[in-house]
């Protein structure tokens, strides 16, 4: 199951049984622009950090999500990382 087929069928009808994207003012925002990349000199920039989901409310960005792979989450729950 890739990371579109996972959103689709799970993360989205779980966000939105919970009111997002449904409540008035609630809003989801995928693949959100988090930071533009760090600053490596001469005008360049590294790579940009995007969250899989923003959460706001009433224009107010309230949580940020990122899909972890299963060992990776594993290795963090572990202190393996």
């Amino acid at each position: 199951m890739n990371e579109a087929e996972t959103r689709a069928e799970h993360i989205d009808p779980t966000l939105k049984a919970a009111g997002w994207g449904v409540v008035e003012g609630s809003r989801i925002r995928r693949e959100y622009l988090v930071a533009p990349g760090r600053i490596e000199g001469h005008g360049r920039r590294g790579k940009p950090l995007c969250a899989d989901h923003v959460l706001g409310y009433r224009n107010t960005k309230l949580a940020a999500s990122e899909r972890l792979k299963k060992s990776l989450l594993h290795q963090a729950f572990t202190g393996e990382l």
